[in-house]
């Protein structure tokens, strides 16, 4: 099988000179018309949460007289919660799933119940898993299986290190599991023969994209909807016949917060992503927003017909993780570099 590159970024360097920014800026707790949030997030969120800084800036300003400086660190979303596990000092992580935020409660970081603490399963919006090609589809993509033919190059992160990856897994898992009926023998053949196509395995979105849109490599990038914002022109969406609801999570880092005195505003930021401004410019990035309402105002966007699992009908995300991802899982038994 012909060698395939495993890229990566340095994280942990992006830790230090965020831990640098805010030992030099720090939460000014002395000064009550000012406070600071450090946002640790994972790769495609960028652009939203520069958008969502400013409004929250004006909500918060107008309802309690603090301006809000929010500094804002993307990577791979496994990497993100191992940052800040490690003294990464996150005032919020808002991750790709539910399982990194644990990672970080059980580091001791986070309190029992986050999950409970905002609506939704502390899940402000949801994603699906679609397929970016170029143009005219030359490749004639429309379907997981199309992505196992011969000459298909796929983009896709690495599961091991970003929390996206592990939803475009689940959702080709998904797909597999319906047209096999359960028959993990050739479910794990079919997945097998899909990372065959997969070029190159970059630690997180923001790299795969940077893969299939900047660099021009691969036939297809699985992702959630994102790139076609900035290229409308070059490529287009195609919606598999199944999919996975993805649920990005975030939580307040109590521990963090209370060393920051800056519990409020923190929590403050995570409630206001449920306000109808916020979910609007969720759906103006492409994510679905929680709001109902606001999502069928959206309908030309987002397909709601399209069959979707949970990871609840694989047992959750801590059986997902040891079974698929962990060393020795059926990940690592059906990638070969």
């Amino acid at each position: 099988m012909k060698r395939k590159r495993i890229a990566g970024v340095c994280i942990a360097l992006a830790a230090v000179v965020l831990a640098g920014t805010f030992a030099v800026s720090g939460n000014n707790t002395k000064d009550k018309n000012h406070v600071e949030i450090i946002n640790v997030s994972y790769d495609p969120t960028r652009e939203f949460y520069e958008a969502y800084n400013k409004i929250f800036s004006k909500y918060w300003k107008e309802e309690t007289g603090q301006s809000v400086d929010v500094i804002q660190s993307h990577g791979g979303s496994g990497k993100q919660a191992l940052e800040i596990s490690n003294g990464l000092p996150a005032d919020v992580a808002t991750l790709a799933l539910e399982y990194d935020i644990d990672a970080i409660r059980n580091a001791g970081l986070i309190d029992k119940g986050w999950i409970d603490e905002y609506p939704d399963d502390s899940a402000p919006y949801t994603s699906t898993i679609v397929f970016l090609v170029r143009k005219g589809n030359p490749k004639n993509i429309h379907d997981w299986d199309d992505l196992t033919k011969d000459g298909v190059g796929v983009i896709t992160p690495n599961p091991k290190t970003s929390g996206g990856a592990r939803w475009n897994y689940m959702a080709a898992w998904a797909y597999a599991n319906e047209k096999y009926n359960g028959n993990e023998t050739e479910m794990k053949a079919f997945i097998k023969k899909l990372y065959r196509n997969v070029l190159v395995l970059d630690s997180g979105a923001r790299g795969a994209t940077t893969s299939f849109v900047e660099n021009g490599q691969g036939d297809v990038l699985i992702e959630a909807f994102l790139s076609v914002r900035d290229n409308p022109d070059d490529y287009e969406i195609v919606t598999p016949g199944i999919s996975i609801l993805a649920q990005p999570s975030v939580a307040v880092v109590d521990e963090n917060v209370k060393k920051h005195d800056n519990a409020e505003a923190a929590k403050a930021y995570l409630k206001y992503l449920y306000s109808d401004e916020a979910q609007e410019l969720i759906a103006e990035n492409y994510y679905r927003p929680i709001d109902q309402t606001i999502l069928k105002k959206h309908a030309d966007t987002f397909d709601l017909k399209v069959k979707l699992t949970t990871i609840k009908d694989f047992g959750g995300w801590d059986a997902v993780q040891k079974k698929h991802f962990a060393d020795g899982g059926v990940f690592d038994e059906i990638y070969e570099e």
